[in-house]
């Protein structure tokens, strides 16, 4: 397949996930962002929308597994080994919803742990200033969550910092598929 496609994997991978988290949201009048995680929209037994909700985890992590070992490679290449690691753990994510209680909390927590380490790993590798303001942004929307600055369910900090990163990831990918 031609690089300029893996490129917009980059892109579309994310774009996917807030398409499908947004449609979940629509059909679910009782979700509520002062109340619940994202999570719970993938509950596989109290939630409607699960199979919506899972299979936009699933294909966002397959769109970025295949951004992060193809084109990104090349670029920026270990950021690509984590960025497939956290994509991995995200499609964890959707496979062990919240039906499995602990083992759903601890790849979530994972998730946006790998999420802050592949910020890290890319500011460093591309000297990035957005990935460093992606990474304090996701950062701290956690510790204020954490230290109750604001009052919220864990799907705001949850958005804040899985979208501070995206941004960095969409960007690279623009930029390298206006490279090829």
């Amino acid at each position: 397949m031609n690089e300029k496609i893996y490129a917009l994997f980059g892109a579309v991978g994310p774009l996917v996930a807030y398409i499908f988290i947004g449609v979940s949201i629509a059909l679910s009048p009782w979700f509520s962002w002062e109340r619940n995680a994202l999570s719970d929209l993938g509950h596989a037994v109290k939630s409607g929308v699960a199979p919506i909700y899972n299979f936009g985890l699933l294909l966002t992590g397959f769109l970025l597994m295949i951004y992060g070992v193809t084109v990104l490679r090349g670029y920026a290449r270990w950021t690509s080994y984590s960025l497939a690691i956290s994509a991995f753990i995200l499609q964890l994510v959707a496979a062990f919803d919240e039906v499995y209680g602990l083992l759903h909390s601890v790849v979530s927590f994972l998730f946006f742990v790998s999420l802050g380490s592949t910020s890290i790993m890319y500011a460093m590798e591309r000297k990035s200033s957005l990935a460093v303001i992606a990474f304090i942004i996701g950062f701290f929307s956690w510790i204020f969550y954490w230290a109750r600055i604001y009052s919220a369910g864990v799907a705001v900090p949850e958005t804040i910092s899985s979208v501070a990163v995206l941004s960095w990831i969409i960007s690279s990918a623009l930029r390298i598929y206006t490279s090829k």
